[in-house]
């Protein structure tokens, strides 16, 4: 690891830290807001989303202490349109997610052929950002809707 640009790399390590830690409290907080037929499977995929959030941030963690620096006690930003219908909730969700991703993207540029395990966290991290992403886009869309909702105007 000693070809690593540490300084580059805890940076976004704290970063995403941040992403994530803000993921737990805006699931948690989507959890609250969920009302009608559906509310018990969707409560509970969101507090799952919290879950993987805190396990992600619990990695990420790890990855700087392991690096010999200090974990940011901040949050990220906490994005809200005080829009509360599912749909809304979602692509906020997606529009979080891609940051995280777009960060992710960013540590593996930095460690890619310098540190095989971070090399590997990384490429784990955007393999599951992706699914994820590709889950809420999903169900984003109508029923019978096969055109993904981020090719569509407005998406």
């Amino acid at each position: 690891m000693s070809q690593i640009d540490k300084d580059q790399v805890v940076d976004v390590l704290n970063r995403l830290l941040e992403a994530e830690l803000a993921g737990v409290v805006r699931y948690t907080h989507y959890s609250f807001l969920v009302f009608g037929f559906s509310r018990i499977p969707i409560v509970s995929w969101l507090r799952a989303q919290a879950d993987e959030s805190l396990l992600h941030a619990q990695q990420v963690g790890e990855w700087i202490t392991t690096l010999g620096a200090y974990p940011s006690l901040g949050i990220g930003a906490l994005l809200d349109s005080h829009k509360h219908d599912m749909s809304a909730i979602l692509q906020e969700s997606l529009a979080t997610e891609g940051h995280a991703l777009g960060l992710y993207r960013q540590l593996l540029q930095l460690v890619e052929g310098r540190s095989v395990a971070l090399e590997e966290f990384a490429r784990q991290m955007i393999h599951a950002e992706e699914l994820h992403a590709a889950d809420v886009d999903k169900m984003l869309r109508k029923p019978g809707e096969v055109r993904a909702f981020a090719d569509r105007p407005g998406g």
